[in-house]
């Protein structure tokens, strides 16, 4: 998982807000596998390896429930190492009964569900890189259906004990109000490179060609409105620099296409044009 360490820029962590946060936890670990790392009466962080913060969960006082036709979270994506983990969360989601979606987007192969607040989730693991088709700077992606025959073929896996510990934030996918300024800030601002244009509907960015980092969509409608701050759905996520060198070097350059960039408790906070907050942290 190279695409997912230095000298890499790639998503750390997911910041959700919840409506009710014993439901969620229960959700997090039975459903997903998280394991909680800390937790105070509001908010409780969850890990997969028992150290590093993958995803955050908070419940705001005078909490709202998600609000739909908002700019904010699409999904969040969770990448697991190996194609028998995959088989063995399909298995765990079936004898649980877990509705999901699922798909082989060429690059990878994906299953799709959202947690009891409607924050949407994706597990997935990637294809080789090698294996990847890439023309005119753009990696082909497609929407197919997911060979189930093929991924349960190695028979009853060992039983599901959770998310693998290597496991990491593979992407983020948001819901944005337009493109045009939305492409700037995070290609001229923040240094990433559109990997992978759909129609005029969505973009996806990523660094050092990863099939995608980050992904940008208008499904929500053009002009869609921010959330308010207290309702269900993204706080923020947080970007991982290699170095102070690259972060002062993005500070910059989000400072001249004039974007929102300010400090906040000692870390770095930048606003992108739909109003989703991204941390920058080295």
């Amino acid at each position: 998982m190279s695409f997912h360490r230095e000298p890499i820029t790639f998503v750390g962590q997911v910041n959700l807000k919840v409506q009710n946060l014993e439901r969620s936890i229960a959700f997090y670990q039975e459903i997903i596998g998280f394991k909680v790392l800390e937790q105070t009466e509001r908010k409780a962080n969850l890990t997969a390896d028992g150290k590093t913060v993958l995803l955050s969960i908070e419940q705001p006082n005078n909490v709202l429930s998600k609000q739909e036709r908002t700019t904010g979270l699409y999904h969040f994506a969770l990448l697991i190492p190996k194609r028998s983990d995959l088989a063995k969360i399909v298995q765990h989601f079936m004898e649980t009964g877990v509705r999901f979606g699922s798909s082989d987007h060429l690059v990878s192969e994906a299953l799709y569900l959202t947690d009891p607040d409607g924050n949407g989730i994706e597990i997935y693991i990637d294809r080789e890189p090698s294996e990847w088709v890439w023309s005119n700077g753009e990696v082909e992606m497609a929407v197919d259906p997911l060979n189930f025959t093929d991924l349960l073929s190695g028979g009853k896996q060992q039983s599901w004990r959770g998310l693998p510990a290597d496991t990491v934030m593979g992407h983020i996918h948001l819901h944005v109000s337009e493109l045009k300024k939305t492409e700037e800030f995070y290609t001229k601002g923040l240094g990433f490179e559109v990997v992978n244009r759909f129609g005029t509907q969505a973009l996806f960015i990523s660094d050092g060609k990863y099939h995608h980092h980050i992904g940008l969509n208008t499904w929500n409608g053009i002009g869609a409105p921010t959330p308010s701050p207290n309702s269900v759905g993204l706080e923020s996520f947080t970007l991982i620099l290699p170095n102070e060198e690259k972060k002062n070097k993005i500070i910059a350059q989000l400072n001249k296409i004039g974007a929102s960039v300010f400090e906040e408790k000692g870390s770095i906070v930048a606003t992108d044009p739909s109003g989703n907050r991204i941390y920058l942290r080295v």
